[in-house]
Order: C-alpha cells, then structure tokens, then sequence
C-alpha cells in the first residue's frame, strides 16, 4: 500500500453539498492505483449503528490521478461520518481522517479516526443563478460594434472597417448600434450579453473609467442604456455589465483632486501613493494596474470609504438599470474581503444577479460560495487552443487536462464557468486556427455542447480575424453579408439551437466514451436522467472511422440515434454506434433509451 497516492479532505471539490438535500463525496488516487473504491458511512450519533456502503464511480482521470466521486441524499439528519475501503488488487484498506488501516476502525466511539461532517446547512449551498445554466453569451466591445448614432461619434472616429491603429483609434459604436442589432443577437440565438466598460473614459477600451456613474457621452445618456436593457430583456436576453474595480482612470474626479492638492486631498488614501507631487514619468509615483500605466492609478480597495463608493456604484445600476450581472475585471487583484461585501450587497439589490470574475488561474479560493459565481474560463480555452487550433496536443492529453480542470470545481461552479473562445484580450479564434474553419467548427461543436455556459466573441461567429496586438483583435465588426462568411454564421445558429434545446448538454453530468491520440478522435456522454446526448469528433486531418458506446443501456436494444447538426440517422446496437468521420468533423448524437 502505497499512502501518498491517495487523498480527500473535507472541503472544497472533495466534499460539498450540490443541493439542500445532495452531498458529493470525492477522493483522488494515484493514476491505475485502485481498482475500487467504496464509502462507509453513518451517523456520528449513533456510533454502535451498521456502517453503510456505497461503491464510488471513477469520473475522471488526467495524466497523474484518477478521480473517484459518489453522490447521495444526506442521511442521519444533516451529519455523516465516513471512512474510504480501498482495494489496490493487492490488499484491502481502510481510509480515514486518522489514516490508513489494515482493518475497519471501530465503530463504537464517536469522533476520530473517522471523516466528519458534523452539521451540513442549506445556507452553505453554492447556489448560482438558475439562468445562468442555459446562457449562451455574447460580448460585444461596444465602441467596435455598430454605430447606431453617428451624432455623438468622437470627432476624431475613423471610417468604419478602418484598422484600429491604438486604443485611441475610435470607429465610433454606441449603444444605440446594439440595439438597433438586437435583432441580430435574437436571430443568432444568444440569450446573454456581456459588455465591456461603458461609463465615461477618455480610451475606446474604457477600463480608464472618469466617472462610475455616467455613461460615455460617446456611447449615450443614462436613458439610452436603460432603454437597451429594456429591449435585451423583452427578448430574453440579460445584460452583464464590465466592472472595472480594481483601477480607475487618471482623469477619475478622486484622483485628480489627489493630483491637485497633494498629502493636503482627503483622498490621498484611496490610492497607493508612493511619493508627492504626483508624477507620471519617467515612471508613475503611484500605484498602476499593469506595470508603469500611468492612466490607471490602482484603488486601495480595502479602505472604507473606497470600498462603500464602488459597492454602492455596483448596485446603483442593478437598480437604475436592471442589469443582470457584473463580470469584474482583474478580481485577482482585489482583496477577498472586498469581494465578499460586494457579493452580498449586489446579490440584496437583485438576488439572481449573476458574479463573473476574470481569472487565468485556479479560481477555487474565489468560487466558495462567499464571492463569484462564475470565471472566465481562460484554462479551458488554452485547453481548446491546444488541441484544435494548433494541435499541439493529442486527444488523451486534451481529455487529462479537461478532467483535471474539472475535478477543481464543485458542479455548480463547472455548469456556470465562462466559456471563451475569444475575448477582447486574446487572438481571434480563427486566426489562431492559421484560418481553418474546419478546426474552429470542431472547437465549437466541443464548447456548445460541453460544461458551463459558452460564450461568442463579436464577430466569431462570422469568421473575423485578429492577430496577438489588442487592437487588432477589437476590429469593427463586420456587417456586410458579403464579407461575412455565412456558413460559419448559420454554423454557430445551429449548435446554440442544439445546446438550448437539450437539457443534457446544460445541466446534465459529462463522461468521457473514447480518447485515442493515435486517430486524434474524441468522443463523451452528456446526459441527464433518461435524455442522453453523444459528441464525437475527428481532430484529425485524414477520415476516421470509430466506435462509441452511448453510455449505459439496457442488453440487446437496438436505438436510432440522429445527428442533430446533419439530421443523418445512426443505428445503435447495444449502445454502441459506429460511425465515420471525415477530416476536422464531429456529429452530435441525440438519442433515448
């Protein structure tokens, strides 16, 4: 027995309550260590009681562990203590919070050496937003968008379709264009927007931010944003506002008076001043976001009185506007406390406000339930990137790196995290894939259909590209029909059709049916109670034929499964579907047994 290869704790991914009423257990073990796995457990009250039993399913597996997980309705009154049988085909053992055993701890005295969950409240649920589960998102870049008023442009707006040369190029997009595109949006099939800064900025980008409480002249009035978000739901399409906390602009009102009276500002402490007068060259004497950016001096956002104005800055639009969410830029940067009072004034304002940090790392610390509901899914997309877009990695890696992204998060967090193709921060998808629409319809099929809420990018959906320079990634958005490529529009119409209309692929539990790097194919289950939905897809550059069982089945049925992108009908017997695929192709099998 080998001990450091296994390993539970009782918190986090490895326990939590998925309802008010279901407990997910999990354990991870050495990568072909164990060969089963079972859960003893009982009430910690009645120690001289039977233990039960129930055997735990291996979910996952990546490169270095296998994950092992149960999930059950809480017994015994809301309290538990358990313990692991492990069996290596060598020996069997006995895992517990006191260790490893040779033989089953005993059972008549309450405490150690077992697990314990002594009281599990419905308050410690990690709920989300039930919307959220069934979001398809859109982000628009609003002053790359559509220029809806060509009245308030800059004076200095460029013609449109001309290359942004800077982040002070403007093409002059408003929020009257988004309306006028609703239409569009609706026809496309997204149900959320995600819409980066629009308060008052001297920069096209606006993550420079004058004036939290007013809307870029450039952009509107107050009424117009109103107005929008009025119109966004009378379509069934809520609104995610950009929240920019972390920073403000040199021109913020806070900041200058800082800038103008020195150690004398009775603001001075709301930023991290190094040293007076303030200076911006040859290097800032304040605190920057990035290093040296002079135009946005950093807030020391564990001051009251910092803290109260943004706070209340986040809720005066869920009331004024009626906005839906907040996605918060550079959370990382921002102390926790900070997050937790802001979680709890927003969710008061409008409990079904939805929380998205931005992230590029392990966000569990953020994702307890106490702050975000949700992250950009920046890991998943370098995931994507890797093995259909560039394809430096083959399906049995692409499948361990998914899994281990997985098990990092509870399942309420996976079924709402993120999920990016593109963003205004990264390369178009398309350019990544050197132009292939082949390989970016394989990563579509993949993101519409797998865990959390997909999300488009402005301008992704018909075929728009952009090199690693921001600004060429923030191009105007293409309107003309005949630059579009329409294919590739209809393409994405299809798959957020798909996903909306199966409930598997938005609530419904992922396994993995087949993982070959040789052939480059991959293929997985997403279902939910009897409804069933089967993905495979060649990832490869020559015609692959494969065979993938559609989960479990009862012994021989035989059931017609039809691809739901082709409307082409598979035959499967005993759950098993074979099937041929040519080069950078997938099918989604919908069938029930």
């Amino acid at each position: 027995m080998m001990r450091e290869f296994v390993c539970h704790k009782t918190e986090g991914a490895y326990a939590y309550l998925m309802d008010s009423s279901r407990l997910n257990l999990s354990l991870k073990a050495k990568r072909g260590y164990l060969k089963s796995c079972c859960l003893l457990y009982g009430d910690p009250w009645e120690p001289r009681q039977p233990l039960r039993k129930r055997r735990m399913r291996k979910v996952a597996g990546d490169d270095l562990f296998d994950y092992f997980s149960v999930a059950f309705k809480i017994p015994f009154s809301r309290r538990l203590r358990y313990a692991f049988i492990l069996d290596d085909g060598y020996e069997r053992f006995w895992y517990t919070e006191g260790g490893f055993h040779s033989k089953q701890p005993a059972t008549e005295e309450m405490g150690l050496p077992f697990f314990q969950l002594l009281y599990m409240r419905e308050s410690d649920v990690f709920s989300t937003p039930n919307w959220a589960k069934r979001a398809v998102f859109y982000q628009i870049f609003p002053e790359r968008f559509r220029n809806g008023d060509e009245t308030n442009d800059p004076p200095n707006a460029v013609q449109w379709g001309s290359l942004p040369a800077t982040a002070e190029t403007f093409l002059g997009g408003d929020l009257e264009g988004i309306i006028e595109s609703l239409p569009y949006l609706s026809n496309l099939g997204v149900n959320a927007i995600y819409l980066t800064p629009i308060f008052s900025s001297p920069s096209s980008h606006k993550y420079d931010t004058q004036d939290y409480y007013r809307i870029d002249p450039h952009f509107g009035e107050t009424s117009t944003f109103c107005e929008l978000v009025r119109a966004c739901h009378h379509s069934g399409i809520r609104v995610v506002l950009d929240g920019v906390f972390d920073h403000c602009g040199f021109e913020f009102w806070a900041f200058q008076d800082v800038v103008q009276k020195g150690p004398r500002s009775k603001y001075k402490d709301w930023f991290e001043i190094y040293s007076f007068p303030i200076k911006t060259h040859p290097a800032p004497t304040y605190g920057t976001w990035g290093k040296n950016i002079w135009q946005m001096p950093r807030f020391v956002t564990s001051h009251p009185e910092v803290k109260k104005y943004l706070i209340d800055v986040a809720v005066y639009w869920i009331k004024e506007a009626d906005i839906d969410g907040w996605r918060l830029d550079t959370a990382s940067e921002v102390d926790h406390e900070f997050w937790r009072d802001f979680r709890r004034a927003v969710k008061a304002a409008k409990a079904e406000v939805l929380i998205i940090g931005e992230l590029s790392q392990n966000a569990s610390p953020w994702l307890q339930g106490d702050q975000f509901d949700s992250v950009m899914n920046y890991p998943l997309r370098g995931i994507i990137a890797d093995f259909f877009a560039k394809g430096s990695i083959k399906a049995e890696e692409f499948d361990a790196r998914l899994a281990r992204l997985r098990m990092q998060y509870c399942v309420q967090t996976n079924e709402v995290l993120y999920n990016l193709l593109g963003s205004h921060d990264t390369v178009r998808f398309l350019t990544l894939c050197n132009g292939d629409v082949r390989r970016m319809e394989c990563a579509l099929i993949f993101q519409m259909t797998y865990i959390g809420m997909p999300a488009v990018y402005y301008g992704d959906e018909v075929g728009m590209i952009g090199s690693g320079e921001w600004t060429d990634s923030r191009r105007g958005m293409i309107w003309s029909e005949d630059e579009q490529n329409r294919e590739l529009l209809d393409f994405h119409k299809r798959l957020i059709r798909i996903r909306k209309s199966h409930e598997a692929l938005t609530h419904g539990d992922f396994t993995t049916l087949h993982a070959d790097s040789a052939t480059n194919t991959y293929a997985y289950l997403r279902s939910r109670g009897e409804g069933r939905v089967v993905v495979a897809i060649n990832n490869s550059c020559e015609t692959q034929c494969l065979t993938v069982r559609s989960g479990r089945i009862r012994r021989g049925s035989r059931l017609v499964f039809t691809d739901l992108l082709t409307g082409e009908k598979y035959r499967a017997d005993e759950g098993r579907i074979q099937v041929s695929l040519a080069a950078y192709k997938g099918v989604i099998f919908s069938g029930n047994p």
